[in-house]
Parts: C-alpha cells; structure tokens; sequence
C-alpha cells in the first residue's frame, strides 16, 4: 500500500512520491524562543516526531529541519524587560525547550537552525527579490508587493482581492498595499540590529524561514510542515518569497496539525488556560501526555482536559499491564522456535494470527494519514486480546502460549518505538505514574511507606485491628494494597 496524507497545498489526500528515492527532507516551523512550552508545542512535535519516526521505520532516509526563531518582537520585549540581550532570553528558552521535547522523548531533528545564524542569506535572498521586481525598499524598510506574485493565496485558498477588501486599514503608510509583509526592518532604540544594503535593521519573521529551508534541504524539498495556524500568513508568505525568488516549487507536501482547545475553549494567555508542558508533567507520565495526542487524528481539533488526560493516564495503565502479564509469563523461558508456529491450533492460532496481523494493520493505518487514532486502537484491541488470552488457566500447550505471547509482546513493542510508547519497563512505568498520581493528589509517599511498615508490624505481632485501620484509612486517600508473598505493593485509584 502506498502512503497517502492530505496535502493542504492541493487540499486533498495524495500519494507520497519523494523527490529523491528512498530519501525525504522535511522542515518544520519551529518554536519563537520566548517563554516556556505549552501544550500545544507538544502536539506539533509530538506530531511531527511520530511521521519522522514512521517514515524512517517505512525505509526511508530522513532529514529533519526544525528551526528556532530567536529574534522577534515578543524576545526584544521580553530583554527589554529584563534588561538583558535578546540572546540570553533566547538562549534561555532554547535550553528550556529541548528539556521539554527530551522529557517527551521527542527526538531532536537532524538540523535545528537559528535564525540569527542565517542573516547573510536573508539579505541575499532579500536582494534577489528586489532585483526581480517582487520587493521594495521605503525607508530602510523593505516589503515584499504580494500582487506582483500570481500564486499568492494558493495555500490557504485565499483570493488576494477578497483579503485586501477585508483588510484592516493599515497605519504603516510606508505600505504600497495593505497586504505587503515585512522582509527588512529598519532598526529602531532598543533592538538588534544587522548591517545590510538598506541599512542596520534585522529580518522579518517569514523571510527566516525561507532561507533556512533553502539552505539545507534546497529549493524544492518533499515536506512543509507545522501547526494550522501558520497556514496565513506564515507559510502563504514563505511561499511567496521562495518560489517568487527561485522560480521553483518550494515544497510538494504541506502538512499542519489541528489546534488545541483547553476544556472547550480557545487556549490563550488572556483566559489563562495555558498549560506548560512541564506542569503536566509532574501529575503525569509523557507517555500519557504522547497517547492524549495520538488517540486523536493529527488534522482534528483536540480537547485538553483534566478528564481527557485522566482517560489517557487509565489507557497507558492498560498497556502496562498487558506488558508486565506478557514479561512475568515469559520470564525465565528461553528464544521461541519459529516451528511452534506450524504445529499452533485452535485459540492459541487464532489469537497468533490476530497478533501477526498487527503490525500491517498499523503500517495500513499509518499509510492513511498517518492515522495515529486507529492504530492505537489496534493496540488496545491487541491488549485486550492478550490480557484475555493470558487470563484462561487452560492452553493447548504451555509452549505455544509462550510464543503467541513472545509474538504479542514484539509487535506491540515495534509500534510502540515508532509512537514513542512502551518505552519504560513496566515496573519503573508504574512507580511513574504512581508518585507523579500521588504529588498530584497532595499525597506523601513517604508517609504512606512509613504507614505500609507499621502495617507490616501490626500484621506481624497479629494486631489486625491496627492493621485494618490502617489499610482503610489509605483505601479512603484512593491507595490500595496489594498483599502477595509477603510484600506489601501499593497503587493509586
């Protein structure tokens, strides 16, 4: 089956074809290095790391270019502010940033450029538009004329007549029309500033883009990609710029995901419903936070919430615990002879098929659209399957249950290394999530293993009424003990 996604450009789904067999170069937008990362900078990497991972799983070679923006308006503000330069604010967030994406286990891109590194191929691809007549110069400022392009609006299916007519009158009279953008700005008190033909200034924000994508994947690459709401102007412009300078396609595919909602409402600062990334981890394992994002479509609108995460946390809590059935089972056993296969019959063949069939279910569901929701609940049914299979007292045969459970445990951790999951042991998950359940309730798990060992002693010296007194008073926090061999364990509800 070949892979197909939608491509915004062309809005609909289409066949991936590489430029280069076997190779894709993909660039995403990055993040402005201002402030700490939210929610939704975990969707888009998130994202965006599963369809690199997949497609390195599929075979293909893949250069991965995900940039930084690091000077901006909101950085020159935030250093003004703090009376510092904008590098030690962008710096800051940078350093912050790739400590979020490793918590979330997102693999750092092949190229993570900044856009401050790149200022001489600005002013030369600047350069190159006004000598064809697609920018002008006023007043140290240069703009680029939107009507001398002809595809200006093909992205986001916008007619330029309609945005004119709609547009806000503009009070940067400098402007030849409303709907110019940025290339150069002119320096002003209290910002950076580069030499260049028109004068000290520094970039606009689209032209950073166009550049570094130029620079290290080439005039035309295989995939855009990034969150829908840089479709306009941001994207729309860096197509303007580069195929307007190169004459070229600047790329085949274009790839956005959906917004997040916060409880239902639009996220935004003003309603203070902003959740940093880093927050959210402390109540809850990344993993958690990975499937949230996976159970849903890439390109459908995501509901954040309290429930929605707690939903999640219950759904990682299911595959660990069809994980850890599987490893005590098979613990202590040997390799599994591929010939148990030929001699398996009955339930344990229907549920080996229904195992060996997953990973092409998945492959046909990553195939559509990276349809990351249908292949996790391939997974679950997998779990289900298994937990039920693993549950009977009675196999065929202790040997070919092992296998079928070998078999289960490989599929289920193959896709998972693509999705980002089942990357802990399930011992280590669980203790996780426990103690992060735990901070998040106000719970000491001190105090509670001080409880759990005066428990142990009243049990010992036959005081059961401590005993049980104890165990209630923690069932009433939502702690349950679990008594096995001598060994108190203790989870949380």
């Amino acid at each position: 089956m070949a892979m197909r996604f939608y491509n915004t450009l062309k809005r609909r789904k289409e066949e991936f074809k590489p430029i280069r067999e076997g190779k894709v170069g993909i660039y995403v937008c990055g993040i402005t290095v201002y402030d700490i990362c939210h929610v939704g900078h975990a969707r888009s990497a998130i994202v965006f790391d599963v369809i690199t991972r997949y497609m390195k799983y599929r075979g293909f070679d893949v250069t991965y270019v995900k940039n930084y923006t690091d000077v901006d308006d909101k950085i020159i503000n935030k250093a003004n502010a703090e009376k510092v330069g904008i590098r030690d604010i962008s710096e800051r967030y940078i350093e912050e940033h790739d400590r979020d994406m490793a918590a979330l286990n997102v693999a750092r891109p092949a190229i993570t450029p900044k856009a401050t590194e790149n200022i001489e191929g600005m002013i030369g691809l600047i350069t190159q538009l006004i000598e064809k007549g697609l920018a002008y110069v006023m007043d140290g400022d240069v703009y680029y004329a939107v009507e001398k392009f002809p595809g200006y609006g093909k992205l986001s299916g916008r007619a330029l007549d309609d945005m004119m007519a709609g547009a806000r009158v503009d009070i940067d009279e400098k402007k030849r029309n409303p709907m110019d953008f940025a290339l150069w700005k002119a320096s002003k008190g209290g910002e950076p500033w580069w030499e260049s033909p028109w004068g000290r200034g520094r970039p606009g924000w689209h032209i950073e883009c166009s550049v570094m994508s130029q620079r290290y994947l080439g005039d035309t690459f295989d995939i855009h990609g990034g969150g829908e709401d840089l479709i306009f102007p941001h994207h729309e412009n860096e197509i303007a710029q580069s195929e307007g300078a190169t004459g070229k396609v600047l790329a085949h595919y274009w790839i956005h995901n959906g917004f997040i909602k916060v409880n239902s409402e639009k996220m935004s600062k003003s309603l203070g419903n902003v959740f940093a990334i880093r927050d959210i981890l402390k109540h809850y394992h990344p993993e958690v936070l990975r499937l949230f994002v996976l159970q849903s479509h890439y390109k459908s609108p995501l509901d954040f919430s309290e429930d929605s995460l707690s939903e999640a946390r219950m759904g990682m809590g299911r595959f660990y615990e069809a994980l850890k059935k599987m490893e005590d089972m098979l613990a202590g056993t040997q390799g599994h002879s591929s010939a148990a296969a030929e001699s398996l019959a009955g339930k344990d063949k229907d549920v080996y098929e229904n195992v060996r069939s997953l990973t092409g279910r998945f492959v046909e569901a990553m195939d559509d659209d990276f349809n990351t929701a249908r292949a996790v609940g391939y997974l679950f049914e997998t779990a289900r399957l298994m937990n039920g299979y693993m549950g009977e007292k009675n196999f065929s045969a202790a040997d070919h249950a092992l296998f079928v459970v070998h078999a289960a445990k490989a599929a289920m951790k193959e896709i998972g290394h693509v999705l980002g999951l089942f990357l802990d042991e399930p011992d280590a998950y669980f203790l996780k999530d426990r103690n992060r359940e735990a901070e998040k309730r106000g719970l000491d798990t001190g105090e509670i293993e001080n409880l759990i060992s005066e428990r142990k002693v009243a049990r010992d010296s036959k005081d059961w009424k401590r005993a049980d007194d104890i165990r209630n008073s923690l069932a009433a926090k939502g702690i349950v003990l679990k008594d096995s061999q001598g060994v108190t364990t203790w989870t949380i509800e």
